[in-house]
């Protein structure tokens, strides 16, 4: 079964999304739809990440939360900064050590940095220990690097099921 349907989940969501953007609940586009939601993830499951064991989901709502409240919160912030004076602004780049090994949380963290606004995720190391960021305006390269650790990554470490390091 697994090989004939490896993403259940996201072949029901694609089949959805099809009946959605169709508006329509007629039998062809639902076998149109039921079709596209089980071939394409079938063709692209070797590029799809496998995420970990959801270990604690709500906290994964409060950090969901969180990270909306940043996005808000740091547009309010970079609009301030781009409408004042841009003299003042103080870009830097950060190399901020990162302790997760998993692909698909390396992924999630460093998308959740460029969704802030006023940082984006420039890079990761070889070895993958260490995620290169550019912030907008950076006082102090090594506060950024603990709001990195504690506010994204450990929660992180902790919605998900991680091997240790």
């Amino acid at each position: 079964m697994k090989r004939w349907l490896p993403h259940p989940l996201l072949t029901g969501l694609l089949t959805l999304t099809w009946l959605l953007l169709n508006n329509s609940l007629s039998l062809g586009q639902l076998l149109l739809g039921l079709l596209l939601g089980w071939g394409i993830p079938l063709l692209c499951q070797d590029f799809l990440l496998h995420a970990p064991r959801l270990r604690r989901p709500v906290l994964l709502l409060r950090y969901m939360l969180m990270v909306v409240y940043d996005i808000i919160v740091a547009n309010l912030h970079v609009a301030r900064l781009v409408l004042g004076r841009t003299e003042a602004l103080k870009p830097a780049f950060i190399e901020v050590p990162i302790d997760i090994e998993d692909e698909f949380l390396l992924t999630l963290l460093a998308c959740v940095v460029s969704l802030t606004p006023g940082t984006v995720s420039s890079g990761l190391s070889g070895d993958r220990k260490t995620l290169l960021l550019h912030g907008l305006d950076v006082a102090d390269k090594d506060a950024v690097i603990h709001q990195v650790k504690t506010r994204y990554e450990a929660p992180l470490k902790e919605i998900f099921e991680c091997s240790p390091t």
